[in-house]
């Protein structure tokens, strides 16, 4: 493994705008991008990552090779604004790029701090990736470590006790606009994970009845079904506005489906009762110029920032014992990382003072018939002990966490094997 960059190069909900998010996410999935990124050089191993709030690619990468700016035009070019993107984009590398990883597993980097969904959304991504041929033995093995942290999390903090997901945000601002949601009816447009999370805390807060619309009908009657609702054709989402009073739409889109025009049309037979959207879709199912209808209320990803303020002093105390678990397992990690990283220059530097000194001692002795066998295993007992009183000293160094980070070990690297001639065809990197 060792010589490798580790990079991680994204955008979230925390630097980047949804408008923006929306041009970059996998609608089509992840078979179409990761294929293409089997055609960059000097990429060994990689992983791809899009959820509604972040696109993030994780990168094993020789070091000689410059793969930045050719990932920074996979993500945006033709998309994204040059500027923008340069404005946007972060890049996290060696220790820096562990922790973040680790930290979006244990969702102290997501909108909502403890929410559960990022944790089965990375391993979708992975299984993805894996399938696919993209990982290597480095991220098999610090993907399943990301996991394995992020349960350490789960069962030593209470993080999640206290956490609300995306859905249940949602919800809670439905609520603020009527007051009370019993007796209201809710539109789920989507029949993904979203949309059975809204659903779930929907029916918990006593809503009067529940109406999945999804391209797959028989998708929609399945969850429909298990909250005693009904199936609708999404061909029907205009006609079924009329009798509802809250829309959460959340498909796999990659287009407006509900514009103002159709809304408008719809408010007139409503009489102007209030209507209550949440676009929780990236990209967004809604027009934005719903919010230009009066008694339309429209409320995008974005917008439910505000809302995760719910529980936030419980979880922000969890969340500190959580990021000192993720810097513990971060720091373990490294530590594996960069002694996987020096090994074959260890091996390396003994195997060539063994061999310089195991041909000055033959022939040494090819000049001393005499020796008896005892003196000749004492001479070579003493040449094992000069070799290993000369290695102490470089192995230490090797060995040493005086300054923290994989760059300085890298440095130490390269500076042992130039300094003892030690090629990168011995053992090396």
């Amino acid at each position: 493994m060792p010589g490798e960059k580790i990079l991680l190069l994204g955008v979230n909900h925390k630097t980047t705008p949804v408008e923006i998010r929306e041009k970059i996410a996998l609608t089509n999935g992840y078979q179409e991008p990761l294929a293409a990124l089997k055609n960059f050089s000097g990429l060994r191993e990689y992983y791809l990552l899009s959820t509604c709030n972040r696109v993030e690619l994780l990168v094993i990468a020789e070091p000689e090779v410059a793969v930045e700016e050719e990932i920074f035009n996979f993500l945006f070019d033709g998309r994204v604004d040059r500027e923008d993107w340069r404005r946007y984009l972060y890049v996290f590398s060696g220790q820096a790029a562990i922790r973040h990883l680790f930290m979006v597993a244990a969702s102290l980097d997501s909108m909502v701090v403890g929410e559960a969904q990022i944790l089965g959304q990375l391993k979708e991504a992975y299984r993805h990736a894996a399938q696919f041929g993209c990982t290597g033995p480095f991220l098999n093995k610090l993907l399943h470590k990301s996991f394995s942290v992020a349960k350490r999390v789960r069962t030593e903090t209470a993080i999640g006790s206290s956490a609300v997901s995306i859905s249940y945000a949602a919800v809670q601002l439905a609520k603020k606009i009527f007051g009370n949601l019993k007796g209201k009816k809710v539109l789920l447009v989507g029949a993904g994970e979203m949309a059975e999370l809204a659903a779930e805390h929907l029916v918990g807060q006593g809503v009067g009845d529940v109406v999945v619309a999804n391209r797959t009908l028989a998708r929609a009657v399945d969850l429909a079904k298990r909250f005693r609702g009904n199936a609708v054709s999404i061909e029907e989402l205009v006609q079924q506005l009329e009798y509802v009073d809250i829309i959460i739409s959340s498909t796999g889109a990659t287009e407006i489906i509900l514009n103002k025009d159709q809304v408008k049309s719809v408010m007139r037979a409503r009489m102007n009762r209030p209507l209550f959207f949440i676009d929780i879709a990236v990209p967004r199912d809604l027009d934005p110029r719903l919010i230009e209808i009066d008694n339309v209320y429209l409320y995008d990803i974005d917008d439910l920032s505000s809302v995760v303020e719910i529980n936030k002093s419980d979880r922000d105390r969890e969340a500190v014992k959580a990021a000192r678990i993720v810097d513990e397992e971060t720091l373990k990690f490294q530590k594996w990382y960069q002694g996987v990283a020096v090994t074959p220059t260890i091996v390396a530097l003994k195997d060539k003072f063994e061999d310089i000194g195991r041909g000055e001692l033959d022939r040494t002795l090819a000049r001393m018939p005499e020796l008896g066998e005892a003196e000749r295993k004492n001479m070579e007992k003493m040449l094992a002990a000069i070799i290993a009183k000369i290695l102490h000293d470089p192995l230490t160094y090797l060995k040493s966490e005086s300054c923290a980070g994989r760059d300085n070990s890298d440095l130490k690297i390269t500076l042992v094997r130039e300094l003892f001639g030690l090629s990168n065809g011995d053992n090396g990197r």
